[in-house]
Formats: C-alpha cells, sequence, structure tokens
C-alpha cells in the first residue's frame, strides 16, 4: 500500500466518523424531544443536559475534522 492510499484510508475514517457523530446527535435530540413529550414538567432540566451530552458529542466530530485537515 502507497501512502498516498493510507492518507485517503485515514481521511474516509475521519469522514466515517463525522457521520457516527451526526447520527448519534440526531439520535439523542429525538430520544430527548421523546421524554419531554412524555413529561413536559422536566423540560427544563432534560434540555439542559441534552445541551451539555450535544456539546460532549461534537467533540469528537471537531476532533475527527481536524485529523482529516492534518493528513496531508
Amino acid at each position: 500500500m502507497t501512502p498516498e492510499a493510507a492518507i485517503y484510508i485515514a481521511k474516509g475514517m475521519c469522514i466515517l466518523a463525522m457521520l457516527g457523530t451526526a447520527i448519534g446527535q440526531g439520535y439523542l435530540v429525538g430520544k430527548t424531544m421523546e421524554a419531554i413529550g412524555r413529561n413536559p414538567d422536566v423540560e427544563a432540566s432534560i434540555f439542559s443536559k441534552m445541551i451539555i451530552a450535544i456539546a460532549m458529542t461534537e467533540t469528537t466530530a471537531i476532533f475527527a475534522l481536524v485529523a482529516f485537515f492534518l493528513l496531508k
């Protein structure tokens, strides 16, 4: 395998990591909205926890994006 091919494979893996993060965030938001729909009284508590969870999940996508652009 040439070094150029290895770089392309690594960039593809970075893209898959970003895709997985997007899917995970969508699932997280969907389940949060479902929970709020079931029990609207705790909306503020659930929503703030969702924002923190999305921020933590987004770091994976940011790391993958940085790795994508560092590969040459």
